[in-house]
């Protein structure tokens, strides 16, 4: 097992139990943030903004209770490609991955900006960092 699969594997247990097997998830929603769409976290928060989910996301980058999304709203966000290439990076049916997305992607965003705090710079570079510090 690799590194990045280590880490991976330590932030999914983190996230809710996805660790072992499943940290492909963790790694394939990296890809997904990283993937230059979004700019950072800042971009993410204005896409769900501009999609009219900024209070959902707000509140995954708050320190209060993570709101939850459903897997509509993600492909909403994220559009069908993203969602089917999520799928291809994390080995699920296609049929389930929005709903793989909405199950994580909380925990993830609420991880990555520690105490309210939206980070500046690349989002992979920021979760590389987050996952080395577990």
């Amino acid at each position: 097992m690799g590194l990045f699969d280590d880490l991976t594997s330590k932030a999914g247990e983190m996230l809710g139990g996805l660790g072992g097997g499943q940290s492909n998830i963790i790694s394939a929603v990296m890809n997904l943030l990283g993937g230059g769409q979004f700019n950072g976290i800042s971009g993410l928060v204005d896409t769900f903004k501009e999609k009219g989910l900024g209070n959902i996301v707000s509140s995954w980058v708050g320190t209060g209770e993570n709101l939850p999304i459903s897997g509509a709203q993600v492909k909403k966000v994220f559009g069908e490609d993203k969602i089917n290439q999520f799928a291809a990076d994390a080995g699920i049916p296609e049929g389930e991955a929005q709903n793989k997305i909405a199950e994580v992607l909380p925990g993830i965003v609420d991880k990555l900006t520690p105490g309210g705090n939206i980070p500046e710079g690349n989002i992979v570079s920021k979760g590389l960092d987050f996952l080395k510090s577990l």
